[in-house]
């Protein structure tokens, strides 16, 4: 498979001057993310910038804020996707690797792309990563057995045009495993989400890494369109089978999908 520009590079560390110049841009995103949430370029900008920000702490504030439940997830995102050993997976919004890492644990061969060079910077496994814009993957089509994504669906600025690039690097018949969070429906669980969730971890977070980022992150979730639309939009940018699961009540939910026939 031909692939453009998947070694790993040597970045010298988080909020480090990349090929695009992040690092160079200031805490401009702090301001972008405390007031109305961005839409379009100035949100790609703003998570860009807030991901380099706290790239050398986010596995451990994921882990703490999740309960480790977050390894169990991603645990079920790579069972989701049903491939053989061997397959070549794309994971989007790879951050710094965790996704990466367990679908080397079972036997496949990844590939991480993400916007933020500061998270690629502070990946872990010696996964091939990209730095680019999910948006536009610098990828040919149909190279891909699977695609998977971690928590990334709120932060891409054009969720559409996301969907179609994974889609179109996908192969016919490829499948596709997106994780995000969810809102539990049973009221006691719902409450208790909402209170760690809204309060707990932008709290902790500004202890342990930032706060603006640990308040902006809960605030995300308006971005998600509901589970229905979700799947409406997954099959107009070419899927089918397109499936909603729950997770540990609610807590995250798991979409999955095949790529159409060409």
């Amino acid at each position: 498979m031909a692939r453009l520009d998947t070694g790993r590079r040597d970045a010298g560390g988080p909020g480090a001057d990349g090929p695009s110049g992040v690092g160079r841009r200031g805490a401009g995103w702090k301001s972008a993310v405390s007031g109305e949430l961005p839409e379009g370029h100035r949100k790609s900008q703003a998570v860009q910038s807030m991901f380099d920000a706290i790239a050398g702490r986010y596995e451990l504030c994921n882990t703490l804020f999740t309960l480790t439940l977050d390894r169990r997830w991603r645990a079920a995102a790579v069972d989701a996707l049903g491939l053989e050993p061997r397959s070549e997976v794309l994971d989007v919004a790879s951050g710094t690797g965790d996704l990466c890492r367990e679908l080397a644990g079972r036997g496949f061969s990844p590939v991480g792309v993400d916007l933020s060079w500061g998270m690629l910077a502070n990946a872990r496994g010696g996964a091939p990563t990209i730095q680019a814009d999910a948006a536009s993957l610098p990828l040919p089509g149909a190279s891909f057995d699977g695609v998977t994504s971690g928590f990334g669906l709120r932060n891409f600025a054009d969720l559409p045009a996301t969907l179609a690039e994974m889609a179109r690097v996908l192969r016919p018949g490829g499948r596709v495993a997106l994780l995000e969070v969810a809102t539990p429906a049973n009221p006691l669980l719902r409450m208790g989400h909402g209170l760690w969730f809204n309060h707990v971890v932008p709290a902790v977070g500004g202890v342990l890494s930032d706060s603006t980022a640990y308040r902006y992150l809960p605030r995300s979730v308006t971005y998600l369109p509901s589970p229905e639309r979700m799947s409406q939009m997954m099959q107009e940018a070419g899927f089918s089978h397109v499936a909603n699961r729950l997770l540990w009540g609610g807590l995250a939910q798991l979409f999955t999908a095949t790529r159409s026939p060409a």
